[in-house]
């Protein structure tokens, strides 16, 4: 089989995998060297899904010692099966990238022979283009759960970035569909990656000098829709994942269902709305102030479709409305549908000279079709008359359901022809 074969085979195998990122890195080039993973140096092209085109993303290989059920590459499914060499991606990354069509690598794999066995190949390879090709560009490692912590560790040395994909969000579904699997052996080395961290910043603030380690930080992927896992167990297990191992990113894949087996769920498409729901909400978690336990209960396990969080959880706590747009603090400024982030200092900023009015909001970035049920402004109330949680949802879905049908409800083959695939939307939309 020659390179442009496994080639095709492997990118096309790795296209599942929904948690690479080339931000956040600052690994500067070198004399003599080639590459650079400075924010100047990596050049972001994005597709309409939001996937990040500009790395050569493939599979170290895609024979698997694993039988999970809902893997397009386990052991007992009849596909065509390939692996590179580490000298044959190393040449593949170095030939993409001096003929500008690539800005860095995200390397992952299924798992031959054992954890250890594919970790030291993956290592093998990134060895190569650090130290024999100087590579200094960004590169996107996948930690090979149940791998020693020491050959994880090293990795972390010439990674930019890795990740260890969770994929199931509870012990239950583990058992269910991927049962070779272990809970312990997933975050055994998530915890090795935190660690070393934790001591790299330790260590660089004493000697300057310090080798880098994961400048960019790890990820992970959660599948969403393969179990009948709910919302507020997905939401808790990224809650907990944030607080516990410092992760930048936890990424949601919608299941897709290319393979037929009794436990797997009888779907003909991936859950594109409710993964971006869930992503919505991680968007809360990490950037306004909530908490799992207030946007889900076991009540109300899972997210309204048809409503974002956000709008969501305000319409359950009408009482806390409407706020006054000129009196309440920044932390409840974010509470308000409508209003993000940079609305909200903009209003805390603008607050400082003189009283806002309702004119004024629309200039500070503020989406008045969702945020005028929710305010008042220097006392005046401009949604409807009647303050009925009913109606105002009715009147928010009214404004959002051609929105949502055009830019979310797309067919998957308008995206890849003849391919299943969905990766990670971040919403640049304020919630």
């Amino acid at each position: 089989m020659n390179i442009t074969e496994k080639l095709e085979i492997l990118s096309d195998a790795a296209k599942y995998d929904v948690s690479c990122s080339s931000s956040g890195s600052n690994r500067k080039n070198k004399a003599f060297g080639i590459g650079n993973a400075q924010k100047s140096g990596i050049c972001h092209s994005w597709a309409d899904d939001g996937r990040c085109i500009s790395l050569l993303k493939i599979l170290f290989t895609n024979s698997c010692i694993y039988d999970c059920t809902y893997c397009v590459n386990r052991s007992s499914n009849d596909v065509k099966r390939a692996s590179f060499t580490p000298r044959e991606v190393a040449d593949l990354t170095i030939n993409f990238y001096k003929r500008n069509y690539i800005e860095g690598l995200f390397l992952s794999s299924a798992v031959i022979v054992n954890p250890n066995h594919t970790m030291e190949l993956m290592i093998k390879t990134v060895e190569i283009l650090r130290l024999e090709y100087r590579y200094n560009g960004y590169i996107h490692l996948k930690g090979i759960p149940g791998a020693d912590e020491k050959l994880i560790r090293l990795a972390g040395r010439y990674a930019d970035r890795m990740s260890v994909n969770i994929e199931l969000p509870s012990d239950k579904s583990l058992k269910l569909l991927a049962p070779q699997k272990k809970k312990n052996e997933i975050l055994k080395p998530m915890e090795g990656i935190r660690n070393g961290i934790v001591q790299y910043k330790e260590e660089r603030a004493k000697f300057r000098s310090t080798p880098k380690f994961t400048p960019a930080g790890q990820t992970t992927q959660l599948i969403v829709g393969a179990t009948d896992d709910n919302d507020l167990k997905i939401l808790k297990l990224s809650e907990a994942l944030y607080d516990r191992y410092a992760l930048k990113r936890v990424y949601y894949s919608a299941y897709v269902p290319v393979l037929s087996h009794h436990t797997l769920p009888s779907i003909t498409k991936p859950p594109l709305l409710r993964e971006h729901r869930i992503y919505q909400a991680d968007w809360l978690l990490r950037f306004y102030g909530y908490q799992a336990d207030e946007l889900l209960n076991d009540n109300k396990p899972n997210f309204d479709i048809d409503l974002d969080p956000k709008c969501d959880w305000a319409l359950a706590n009408i009482n806390s409305f409407p706020m006054e747009i000129n009196r309440v603090s920044y932390e409840e400024l974010l509470r308000i549908p409508g209003i993000g982030v940079k609305s909200a200092r903009r209003i805390m900023m603008a607050r400082r000279y003189s009283n806002l009015c309702y004119d004024d909001l629309k200039k500070l970035g503020i989406v008045l079709k969702r945020a005028k049920y929710f305010i008042t402004c220097n006392g005046k109330f401009y949604g409807d008359k009647t303050f009925d949680t009913s109606i105002i949802k009715q009147k928010i879905l009214s404004k959002n359901r051609r929105k949502d049908d055009n830019s979310l409800q797309i067919s998957i083959s308008s995206i890849y022809p003849n391919i299943f695939e969905q990766n990670n939307i971040e919403s640049r939309h304020t919630i």
